[in-house]
């Protein structure tokens, strides 16, 4: 319990020197985002094609807004741990980061939702465009189904942030871990509803899915605030992504034990 609360009573002068450096590097952090704006590429491919005809229930409009959604979310949820863990560990940073009285981790997280305030005030264009797409074409949500979906948010964070931390894990018994974090990226581009909605899919495509933590990274917050889940099923998916996001954060914090007993062993 002490070293919770030493946490909780540092974490927010860490969160004030993440946004700090998130302010000094703003031309990286703008560049990074820039580098993610894949669904703009999908937006524009599946626009064209429902100019004609509408490609299941989507049309061009809600094309504009899905994918629109799928890029907010993904720059208010994304994490890159995976390559400051590989760099920390393979250069020996992260003896540093051991000797200090928190844990890496909770370091680590810090950094990583400081970053989330300048990312919103670079998503607030993209959120402006989106709303005058879909001004006028539903009903806005209510205020318990914007609750829902802040917490959609908070699990999707936590589910791709504990995903870098346990893929990063890797980097103490293989030479880099990022080759493992192509394949997963890989595989969340197609699951993730990144590129494309996952009601598009073949069924028997759409069902495994449906049944992947991928899906409860990006697509799920998406479907919940642009309308595409049922409102009776709302609170049972949330619960669904949060006992994924409290499974990968289990798996990674062993991964992490393991691997500081290999590095302290190996004298890192």
């Amino acid at each position: 319990m002490s070293s919770l609360s030493r946490a909780a009573r540092a974490f927010p002068t860490l969160l004030r020197v993440g946004v700090a450096a998130a302010m000094a590097y703003r031309a990286e952090m703008l560049i990074w985002m820039l580098t993610t704006t894949m669904p703009l590429v999908s937006l524009a491919l599946w626009s064209a094609v429902a100019a004609s005809a509408p490609v299941g229930r989507f049309g061009a409009d809600d094309f504009t807004e899905y994918f629109l959604a799928i890029l907010i979310v993904r720059q208010l949820t994304g994490s890159w741990l995976v390559w400051e863990m590989n760099m920390d560990i393979k250069s020996g940073a992260l003896s540093q980061r051991l000797l200090k009285p928190i844990h890496p981790l909770v370091s680590y997280a810090a950094d990583n939702l400081a970053a989330l305030p300048l990312r919103a005030l670079l998503c607030l264009p993209i959120t402006v465009v989106a709303l005058v797409v879909t001004s006028g074409a539903r009903e806005p949500p209510a205020a318990l189904d914007l609750g829902i979906w802040a917490l959609a948010l908070m699990g999707a964070w936590l589910l791709n942030f504990f995903t870098m931390a346990l893929i990063g894990s890797l980097a103490f018994v293989i030479e880099s871990s990022t080759a493992v974090f192509d394949i997963y990226l890989a595989a969340f581009m197609i699951f993730a509803g990144y590129l494309v909605p996952l009601e598009l899919f073949p069924s028997w495509l759409g069902d495994i899915a449906r049944v992947l933590p991928f899906r409860y990274s990006l697509a799920f917050p998406v479907e919940l605030i642009t309308g595409m889940l049922d409102p009776g099923r709302a609170l049972v998916e949330l619960g669904v992504q949060w006992a994924f996001a409290a499974g990968t954060a289990a798996a990674a914090l062993v991964a992490w034990r393991a691997g500081v007993r290999r590095f302290a062993a190996f004298g890192g």
